[in-house]
């Protein structure tokens, strides 16, 4: 498997829900945080796995998904692929590294609504999935 870029403080993750969802939360990449205390790359602290969703986008996220335009919420679950990931790392979490694209699913919580004469329509498809990609500046050291 070859190696990958590693993801360190600074670098982005873009998070896609495919139309008509719209989550305003991830419109536009989010940074991320490493959480290593040890290991930095270009002088910023590299992102260990559990790091790849940022803090911002752990709680319920408002979402519209029209004609349901009235907000629910709904949360966030991202799914490493492998190639996320180093293989090992010496004693703890493995480091995120660039790899391929990976899953993201939003799971609605409360439903968006649809104004309608007769009342409101929930939006009923609770499961939206799309899809994750980590950005990142680094261009010189691998994780494998």
């Amino acid at each position: 498997m070859p190696s990958d870029f590693v993801i360190k403080t600074g670098d982005m993750i873009q998070i896609t829900i495919p139309p008509p969802v719209i989550v305003p939360a991830i419109q536009a990449p989010v940074p991320l945080r490493g959480s290593s205390t040890n290991v930095q790359v270009n002088g910023q602290f590299v992102c260990l796995q559990g790091d790849e969703l940022p803090m911002s986008l752990r709680g319920p996220l408002p979402y519209t998904a029209p004609p349901f335009v009235t907000p629910g919420t709904g949360m966030l679950t991202l799914t490493l692929m492998p190639s996320n990931l180093t293989i090992q790392s010496q004693n703890g979490p493995k480091i995120l590294v660039k790899g391929q694209t990976f899953q993201a699913t939003f799971s609605v919580q409360s439903p968006a609504m649809q104004p309608t004469p007769g009342g409101p329509v929930p939006d009923a498809l609770m499961v939206k999935v799309g899809t994750a990609q980590f950005i990142t500046t680094n261009t010189t050291v691998y994780g494998g």
